[in-house]
């Protein structure tokens, strides 16, 4: 029997907030646990975590009219925070321990940079540490970003060598029931 040994999931954005775009714990809690019981059946997992311009969106409101590029900027910054310390606390709930790796689409560019990212990926996993891998929205230029964080996910498992790539999203695609419909996960 195949038995997967390193897997990659990458969470959107609409399913980690709330129509409000504040993040719904809840399931990020139930996604936890599953990722959880993962680890501890002894696969090494990789997180791709969408979700943080939406969550600084809903923490903070500009005192004036910014540009796409400094709104993105700026509720990324906010957001990456709130994000990487809700995933921290949930994971340590079950005596976890995650890190955060931001990355850009220059970093695959680059021999050095894709090499360094690689081995730091891999030192984490090697100690049981979970990567939650993000763009690093505060940094990028539109040019040069993801088109979304699936096709960073995609680049992520290439990568890291993973057995199967997990994308949990809602958007237009491939369902097996109705994404707007309540349910377990």
């Amino acid at each position: 029997m195949f038995r997967y040994k390193r897997i990659a999931v990458k969470i959107g954005s609409n399913v980690l907030t709330r129509k409000d775009g504040t993040l719904d714990i809840t399931r990020m809690s139930a996604l936890v646990d599953q990722i959880a019981e993962l680890q501890k059946e002894g696969i090494e997992i990789v997180l791709i975590s969408s979700g943080a311009v939406a969550s600084g969106r809903s923490e903070i409101r500009p005192g004036k009219k910014l540009d796409p590029v400094s709104a993105r900027q700026l509720y990324s910054a906010v957001g990456q925070a709130k994000l990487i310390n809700r995933y921290y606390e949930l994971f340590r709930e079950h005596g976890i321990t995650c890190g955060q790796v931001l990355t850009t689409k220059e970093n695959f560019g680059s021999r050095t940079h894709y090499l360094n990212q690689k081995n730091c990926m891999e030192v984490m996993l090697e100690n049981r540490v979970i990567p939650v891998v993000n763009e690093n929205d505060t940094i990028s230029v539109t040019e040069l970003m993801f088109t979304d964080n699936d096709e960073l996910s995609g680049l992520i498992a290439a990568m890291m060598g993973m057995d199967a790539l997990i994308i949990l999203s809602n958007v237009d695609g491939i369902y097996n029931g109705n994404p707007g419909d309540p349910g377990p996960m």
